[in-house]
């Protein structure tokens, strides 16, 4: 395929995408057309739904039946590939598009070796010996920035890190020297620092090679950090195209200003999040209510000397685990190997006031979730104490029951917490019956019927299974279900990091209508720093198992005065959009 530069690399003209069930023909995208030159990375914004993967899978011809595409064409390089079937789509797909998926994990054979993985590509699309297709997989590691390519060649999917795994997703779709990438939500469960690295390669690679990308990312940081155009969707539809600056300093169209404005931002914190109204006329204005910005105060003795002092509701102190990672003891003994100890948490303190939120961030493998575990009672400490009212968790079995009935936990992902077979309102009754915290049928039923209305949905949501719900949804009822047993404290791992930008504003405003309404404690660990900006009083940072700095959010976040805080802070994606507030 050459053809002169002037012509863009991908050229998109009202794309229709349809699915014909036994309901009739449903139209998933409606005349969708954009551009991309060689070089250039468009990102493809919207919410879930709004046809941005669809988009990426009709350009690769990933459709499998009952969908199709219905209208429009699609030209690579000003040949039209829309109309190609079977092996001839096979020979454009990896030769001269390369797709990166959201989760590389799933994507990589875990029993290949990561040589295998781009030998075998690079050899399927290129004419090259086995010597020749090494030498390039080594090229394209240490082009994607992999530390020690040799050594890692040898090693498995499961011994890189999330973010290495990423990068060699990235290697992955270059083998072949594709003209464009699609990259789908390719930083979505990446820490902020690992992501800023994925963004760096990413632009990077694209420039060098000048390869055309399509980013499709519902963060509008990435989008703000990485792309040089954006095209907001809705609804199957485009609504917006232009430059990146123009569209998120001045957007256009109501839709889009209202999905900017559901943003979390890191220099301020906002008592409610403004949320899109979904399935609204996206061409009526939309009134935003005045921004209400809220200032830290609680009893820690820095909001006034005169704050009454009250008891924390949790107290950490000296907080350590440690890991055996040795092998068995015959092993060591033929082999002499020392034993080795991994220190995932070591001496971390401190204190949660009763009725506001902690959060705790730092990169994965920090030691957060550790700590998470240890106060939920899943994992046992080694050393230290976790005080809860004044009470020992760990101290005797009979006062860790009597806790547990006033502790529950929100996990990072709903569809793997929930169970698929258990209709909702058995999963909500669930911790009721174990806890034998209801005395029958009647009042079980009227106590999940309760903790559905809490989290804004009906009672009979409850007759429905997960998989019926969208993420939100099932976000939802992973809250209902911590909520149905009257917690004090709540342990939320990453609630929000898989949702869009308005569902992510809808559970944040929930968990804070709901803190408000029932004096819910929280410790909130999270990668987004702008969440943690939003929901914490105070914050925690960790690195390496060790708690660096914790304070005031609003000082912390002012002020950091840790380098590791001030890198952290360095690496966030900044949308850069000046907020309305009142």
């Amino acid at each position: 395929m050459t053809v002169h530069d002037s012509i863009p690399t991908l050229r998109v003209r009202d794309l229709g995408v349809a699915f014909d069930t036994y309901r009739g023909t449903v139209q998933v995208l409606s005349g969708v057309s954009f551009d991309i030159a060689p070089g250039e990375i468009l990102g493809v914004v919207g919410e879930s739904g709004a046809g941005k993967s669809m988009t990426g899978n009709a350009v690769m011809g990933l459709m499998d039946p009952p969908g199709r595409i219905s209208a429009g064409t699609v030209e690579l390089r000003g040949e039209r590939i829309d109309t190609l079937r079977g092996e001839d789509m096979r020979r454009i797909r990896g030769r001269h598009i390369g797709m990166v998926f959201q989760d590389p994990l799933t994507s990589l054979n875990p029993v290949y070796t990561i040589g295998r993985h781009l030998v075998e590509t690079i050899r399927f699309h290129l004419p090259m010996t086995e010597s020749q297709a090494r030498t390039r997989a080594l090229e394209l590691l240490a082009d994607v920035e992999i530390p020690d390519p040799a050594a890692r060649l040898g090693q498995y999917p499961h011994q890189f890190s999330g973010g290495m795994r990423q990068r060699v997703a990235i290697a992955l779709a270059l083998c072949a020297e594709p003209e464009l990438l699609i990259a789908d939500e390719p930083t979505t469960a990446l820490d902020v620092s690992v992501q800023a690295q994925v963004i760096r390669v990413f632009r990077r690679v694209c420039r060098e090679r000048g390869t055309a990308a399509m980013l499709v990312t519902h963060d509008m940081g990435v989008i703000a950090e990485a792309a040089d155009r954006v095209m907001v969707m809705y609804r199957g539809r485009v609504l917006e195209t232009g430059p990146v600056r123009e569209v998120l300093d001045h957007p256009k169209e109501p839709y889009t200003r209202a999905l900017m404005a559901a943003i979390p931002s890191v220099h301020q914190r906002l008592h409610r999040l403004p949320v899109p109204e979904i399935g609204a006329d996206i061409a009526a204005p939309v009134e935003l209510p005045p921004a209400k910005i809220e200032t830290t105060t609680i009893a820690d003795g820095s909001a006034g000397a005169d704050a009454p002092q009250a008891p924390p509701l949790l107290k950490v102190e000296g907080l350590s685990r440690d890991f055996d990672l040795s092998a068995g003891w015959w092993v060591r003994t033929l082999t002499r190997q020392p034993k080795k100890v991994l220190h995932a948490v070591q001496d971390v303190g401190f204190e949660i006031p009763r009725g506001s939120t902690f959060g705790l961030v730092g990169e994965s493998g920090s030691g957060k979730s550790t700590v998470a575990r240890m106060i939920a009672g899943l994992t046992k400490p080694t050393a230290g104490r976790i005080l809860f009212d004044g009470m020992d968790r760990w101290a005797d079995a009979e006062g860790a029951t009597a806790l547990r009935r006033r502790f529950q936990m929100i996990f990072q992902d709903p569809y793997a917490s929930l169970n698929p077979r258990w209709r909702v309102d058995k999963l909500i009754a669930e911790p009721l019956e174990v806890l034998g915290l209801t005395s029958g049928r009647a009042e079980t039923e009227e106590r999940v019927a309760d903790a559905l209305r809490r989290v804004r949905m009906s009672p009979d949501d409850g007759r429905r299974y997960p998989h019926q719900f969208s993420g939100g949804q099932r976000q939802r009822i992973a809250i209902a279900r911590a909520l149905a047993s009257k917690p004090e404290f709540i342990v939320c791992d990453e609630p929000t990091s898989s949702l869009d930008v308005s569902v992510q504003a809808q559970v944040l405003n929930l968990m804070r209508d709901l803190q408000d309404e029932f004096g819910l404690t929280y410790l909130l660990i999270s990668h987004n720093l702008a969440v943690i900006r939003h929901m914490c009083d105070t914050v925690g940072v960790m690195q390496r198992g060790r708690l660096v700095e914790h304070g005031l959010a609003e000082g912390i976040f002012a002020a950091p005065q840790h380098a590791y805080t001030q890198a952290l802070m360095a690496a966030v994606p900044d949308v850069g959009v000046l907020r309305r507030c009142g």
